[in-house]
């Protein structure tokens, strides 16, 4: 037996997500290595060290995940949910306090011992949609009472955007979003979606005019919206990534020949984008959009074949955050939102982030890997659908 049949055998789940990852962690090592040519100068590093020691450890250990996370069945992770929210809303305020400040934003943690830091955000993403799928599935046959349903839902949703948005909008923003994405798929009233709606925009408003980062806010939607009345220092990494892409043309310039990592403060995570246009053009750019537009269409396909609700409403809400999370990332490497610190998924440098991402590839795959457990249970030895007595059959 072949070693690629071996792990066909050994690994479970949507086999076109599986290409995916593969495909997406393999684009990551060329990219990062060509990316990191700048701060493996700065710390003194040649670029194969930093790779070596650093992404493709992360790479591996997060394909691990990934092959732990789906092997282990997607019902477990509604009790893991309640544990995950309980350490989560503490350690959200903890940073906010407490934090690593970096461009003074405090979103990331140190780890004691090991030394390492993590952003907090990751964690409460996966912490919240899991969370609100099993909120949603626990409370279906009372999903309107207000009470026992609505309030434990709103107030979830409510803490942890404002907990996230004080040191990072642009995931409370992405966050919310998917929420309300679930809370509609999970049958939540109209009226009660446009309570949360509201209670999102005077929160939103309150960090905007009120909160710590205030005017670095304002400072980024002015750029971005009236870049020509800006100083240069303020439109910089903008303008450094509309130089990539323009470089970049149909094909790219190749490899490794990227200019502008040179020149970007991040072209290996917020701005990695960029540096595969420039290396490989607008067909390089192409590839990335269908691989993350394709796995959006398996998510939905397992989505709609999931048999039980918490399946499906965790597969739902992990791949809207993953795929918006990606073209959120995209659009500002090419000018069509404000300058955020969003990484892409699974391709950009950042080991926590790589972590978490993979740990939601890993849950999806999970509930892929039991929908096809049902289809087959459902088949007969030759394959045909098995008929069940006193069922009507469907009609041509």
């Amino acid at each position: 037996m072949s070693t690629v049949q071996m792990l066909l055998e050994k690994t479970k789940g949507d086999r076109w997500i599986w290409l995916i990852i593969i495909l997406l962690s393999l684009i990551s090592i060329l990219a990062v290595y060509s990316a990191t040519g700048t701060l493996a100068y700065k710390q003194g590093k040649t670029v194969e060290k930093l790779l070596l020691t650093k992404h493709l450890i992360f790479v591996v250990m997060g394909i691990g995940m990934i092959y732990i996370a789906h092997l282990l069945d997607y019902k477990y992770y509604a009790g893991i949910s309640k544990i995950l929210m309980i350490i989560t809303i503490p350690l959200l305020f903890y940073t906010l306090v407490f934090g690593t400040s970096l461009n003074d934003a405090s979103r990331w943690v140190k780890i004691p011992i090991i030394g390492l830091t993590f952003q907090t955000s990751d964690l409460a993403k996966l912490a919240l949609i899991t969370f609100l799928a099993r909120m949603l599935t626990k409370k279906q046959e009372n999903i309107k009472d207000v009470k026992s349903a609505f309030i434990p839902i709103m107030g979830s949703v409510c803490v942890v955007f404002i907990l996230i948005a004080l040191a990072n909008l642009s995931t409370a923003l992405m966050l919310f979003g998917v929420s309300i994405l679930l809370l509609i798929i999970g049958r939540i009233s109209i009226k009660q979606i446009a309570i949360v709606c509201a209670g999102g925009v005077v929160l939103l408003m309150f960090v905007v005019l009120l909160g710590p980062r205030r005017e670095t806010y304002k400072s980024r939607i002015n750029t971005f919206l009236h870049p020509e009345l800006q100083h240069s220092d303020k439109t910089y990494q903008a303008d450094q990534a509309k130089i990539a892409l323009a470089a970049g043309g149909i094909f790219g310039k190749g490899p490794g020949n990227s200019t502008q990592r040179n020149f970007l403060p991040h072209p290996y995570s917020d701005f990695i984008f960029a540096i595969i246009v420039e290396e490989y053009g607008l067909m390089g750019a192409l590839i990335i959009i269908v691989l993350y537009l394709v796995l959006l269409y398996r998510c939905v396909r397992i989505v709609t074949q999931s048999p039980k609700a918490f399946g499906a409403l965790l597969a739902a809400g992990l791949s809207f955050s993953l795929t918006i999370q990606a073209f959120a990332n995209m659009a500002v490497a090419v000018g069509l939102g404000p300058v955020t610190g969003v990484p892409l998924p699974l391709v950009s440098m950042g080991g926590t982030s790589m972590i978490f991402t993979s740990i939601a590839f890993g849950i999806i795959l999970s509930v892929s890997r039991d929908v096809e457990e049902n289809i087959k249970k459902s088949l007969d030895e030759n394959g045909n659908k098995k008929v069940v007595v006193g069922e009507i059959p469907a009609m041509a």
